[in-house]
């Protein structure tokens, strides 16, 4: 069992690693006001994670593969992302806390927006369609040790990745002025509007 543990943190970390739009939401605020901030965000997009993995403990995975489903779920994270993106570039140089200074946003903000950009079709299909097989084919009505020992690893795995990533932002944030960080924020914005672009380009070809 502790084998399968760590093999699974390693899939989990090496899940977490690719650029997504947790991980852009995550480096803006990181950058923004600091570690914390940044790391809440990665437990916003955790919790809907924990909440997946219960759905396809419960078996209910099948729910969001209908194509119904999907297509809204298309639209949806297309519409979340670019609120979140365009936000993200029109408030690029305010809220910004330098070292030492006390972060004008709120922790609670921070990890709502983690939520918010998890609440995304890439993120539900992907769950859905990498760890389903994994997980389903785990499950054991009358043992459920592996189960849980495969979704606790990818968890850990994830929230390795997200302190070392907010440690290393943390860092730089230290020899950035406030300059960069706008432009920083600016271009994570950006970033988040061409995902969303993508998701409303998938929602188009799911009802045509």
């Amino acid at each position: 069992m502790l084998a399968l543990f760590f093999a699974n943190i390693i899939l989990g970390l090496s899940i977490a690693l690719p650029v997504g739009t947790i991980t852009v939401e995550m480096t803006k605020q990181g950058l923004k006001n600091g570690f914390m901030h940044g790391w809440v965000v990665g437990l916003g997009g955790m919790t809907i994670d924990i909440a997946l993995i219960l759905l396809l403990y419960f078996g209910l995975a099948s729910v969001l593969s209908i194509p119904m489903i999907q297509t809204s779920l298309w639209l949806i994270g297309a519409i979340f992302l670019l609120y979140i993106g365009y936000e993200s570039v029109k408030n690029g140089g305010n809220d910004i806390s330098l070292k030492g200074e006390k972060p004008t946003k709120s922790l609670k903000s921070s990890y709502f927006n983690g939520l918010l950009v998890a609440i995304s079709p890439g993120n539900l299909v992907f769950w859905i369609s990498i760890f389903g097989p994994i997980l389903v084919n785990s499950f054991d009505a009358t043992n459920t040790i592996s189960f849980l020992v495969i979704g606790a690893g990818i968890l850990v795995g994830i929230l390795i990745h997200d302190i070392g990533l907010m440690t290393l932002i943390s860092g730089t944030r230290k020899v950035l002025n406030p300059t960069y960080i706008k432009w920083a924020s600016v271009l994570a914005g950006l970033v988040l509007i061409g995902f969303s672009v993508y998701f409303f380009y998938e929602f188009y070809n799911s009802v045509i």
